[in-house]
């Protein structure tokens, strides 16, 4: 179908980034497109062939294949295709075949270069790299949705000075704001209350709209912490309601402004390492939510957000060990606690479970092993009150099978390696990833090196445990490039945990167990993979992106639920993403599944 200039400009309108470039470069774009009409089973392009540009999808479905012919994705309306060989070395790095008749938009390779030299627009929305993000949490540069409360506490118009001042006092809060349905017309502070109705000795049945401020000064959720500063310092007030056009979302006091530069993952370990209970610990572990939304805010990287967060986890759990001893008196024989799943990688998020085990001294007997098992529940039950749950699958020293002497836990070792069944290469999975918490770390020490390296020589075991890695899949399907959960209580959402970072979890850790690596951190993990040539230099870093653009775009979505009121979880609905966003999030997915391909194909060491 031949295709009119008006119809390529009105379609490219409708595609991100164009449709934000300059009207004079969207014009000259419109004679640069060279439309192709392309029949089933055309290959668009085949791997290594020279790309002769970039496409955009203006109908039809495409199929893109990797270096292994393994699909790892199905493409269709507006998305786009071949610019990670163009930022390359203008060869392919995929195969695209069209799936039924096609309409295809094809930019030549020397004008889409010209179109990321000249359009920063451009040149971010296809550079796949991670950006460099601001570090810090800086109250004056923070958002004010960061850190405004919400919701406020109102009153209605026709409501009275008692009803008000009852409010303030069972709420413990300083301000009420007055609205008529969600249209803010006042505030009231504990100030007015005592300058115009105390001073004043007015009744208490006074109408709150006579000693209310009226239109107060707003600001919006976009508004950074300086401005509230600025306008606090000026207009000498202490209260600033947020608003969206004329509706009241959220309030700002000084006492918000103080907790948030109070909140850190310095000071709740602080308070954790001094309480005398696990209930303590838990109205401090309840901030973590609040340090995420501060720690993503202010601009810190997945990676370091996740560590400071593992960090209260381990803080409580030695805090927790020493109240057990002091309840139990001292430990019959050296032990050492040690942690798995995502707190051993130092990857807690603001869901977290809990993964743990106890490695026992071999001198410990029969009679001694009650001590343990006391002190196993004491530690558990006490991570449980602070909100790290107890584990689905009952890993966890609490059962007796995972608090044993260092002899027998050579021998799980040795056991899942010479014998990989399913359950073996699971548990194998599992303890790869042991760090030690607390205790005796010397039981600890030439554990992991000499498990990695039978492991790593067993060809066998390595091959069922990347035949393990590849179970969790990235969730890439027809609709916008995504397939999303079919039913329940979650449906149409994609599996940020299991479906996005868990499989690039389960690759780096195959790569550490290739390259006999100690580090249990994913993206550690990934570097010295990179150093010790299993990676290939591009292969590390393509990987690494898209670890970087799933992780933060998982935790984002925690955040955007924590300020909503909501408890963080891992299902994010794709019509919650930009076309931008869902561009980028689609391809950290066909990086990982075309990872997965290597490594399922025996490719692994090169990336």
């Amino acid at each position: 179908m031949p295709l009119t200039s008006e119809q390529i400009a009105r379609f490219l309108k409708s595609v991100h980034p164009y449709d934000s470039l300059p009207s004079e470069a969207q014009a000259e774009l419109v004679t640069l497109f060279e439309p192709w009409e392309v029949e089933r089973d055309f290959a668009v392009y085949d791997l290594g062939e020279q790309l002769p540009g970039l496409f955009i999808i203006y109908e039809g479905k495409i199929e893109v294949r990797d270096e292994n012919d393994e699909v790892v994705s199905h493409l269709g309306l507006r998305n786009s295709f071949g610019e990670r060989g163009l930022l390359r070395d203008g060869k392919a790095v995929t195969s695209a075949r069209a799936d039924e008749h096609s309409v295809l938009l094809m930019l030549p390779a020397l004008h889409f270069n010209r179109l990321i030299e000249n359009h920063a627009t451009a040149k971010r929305f296809f550079d796949r790299a991670r950006p460099a993000r601001p570090k810090g949490n800086d109250l004056a540069t923070s958002k004010v949705e960061t850190f405004m409360a919400h919701p406020p506490f109102t009153c209605p118009s026709d409501a009275d000075v008692q009803t008000v001042a009852g409010l303030m006092r069972d709420n413990r809060i300083s301000s009420v704001c007055i609205t008529d349905g969600d249209s803010l017309r006042g505030i009231v502070t504990t100030r007015d209350l005592t300058g115009k109705v105390l001073a004043e000795a007015r009744p208490v049945a006074t109408a709150i709209a006579d000693v209310m401020t009226k239109d107060p000064i707003t600001l919006s959720p976009s508004a950074i912490g300086s401005d509230v500063l600025h306008l606090m310092m000026e207009r000498r007030i202490g209260h600033v309601p947020i608003t969206k056009g004329d509706r009241l979302v959220g309030i700002v006091t000084q006492t918000d402004l103080t907790r948030f530069q109070a909140v850190s993952s310095a000071e709740l370990v602080s308070r954790i390492a001094g309480a005398e209970s696990a209930e303590d610990m838990a109205t401090v572990t309840a901030e973590i939510p609040k340090l995420l939304v501060q720690l993503v805010a202010g601009g810190n990287r997945h990676e370091v957000v996740t560590r400071l967060i593992t960090d209260i986890a381990d803080t409580a759990t030695r805090r927790l060990l020493t109240l057990a001893e002091a309840k139990l008196g001292p430990p019959p024989v050296p032990y050492l606690w040690l942690a798995c799943g995502s707190q051993g990688r130092q990857e807690q998020t603001g869901v977290s479970d809990q993964d743990n085990c106890l490695m026992l001294d071999d001198a410990v007997t029969e009679a001694q092993m009650p001590y343990f098992a006391e002190l196993a529940k004491f530690v558990s039950d006490g991570l449980d009150v602070c909100g790290y749950f107890y584990c689905p699958g009952d890993m966890m020293a609490t059962n007796p099978r995972w608090c044993q002497p260092v002899k027998v836990w050579r021998d799980y070792f040795a056991g899942w390696i010479n014998k990989p069944n399913p359950e073996a290469q699971m548990l194998a999975s599992v303890m790869f990833d042991l760090r030690p918490i607390g205790g005796d770390e010397s039981l600890f020490t030439g554990s992991q090196s000499d498990t990695l390296n039978a492991a790593s020589r067993n060809s066998i075991f390595v091959a069922h445990m990347i035949s393990n890695s590849l179970k969790h899949t990235p969730p890439l399907g027809l609709l916008r490039g995504f397939a999303t959960i079919r039913s329940g209580e979650h449906r149409n959402t994609l599996d940020l945990k299991h479906n996005g970072v868990v499989p690039v979890v389960d690759l780096a850790r195959i790569y550490a167990l290739q390259g006999q690596l100690p580090e249990a951190n994913t993206r550690a993990r990934l570097e010295a993979a990179e150093e010790a040539g299993v990676l290939s230099t591009s292969g590390a870093r393509d990987l690494m992106d898209a670890y970087d653009l799933i992780a933060e775009t998982r935790l984002e979505h925690q955040v955007k639920l924590v300020r909503s009121g909501e408890k963080p979880d891992n299902f994010l609905a794709p019509t919650d993403l930009s076309d931008f966003e869902r561009s980028h999030l689609r391809d950290a997915f066909v990086v990982v599944k075309t990872m997965q391909s290597a490594v399922g194909h025996g490719k692994g060491m090169l990336g």
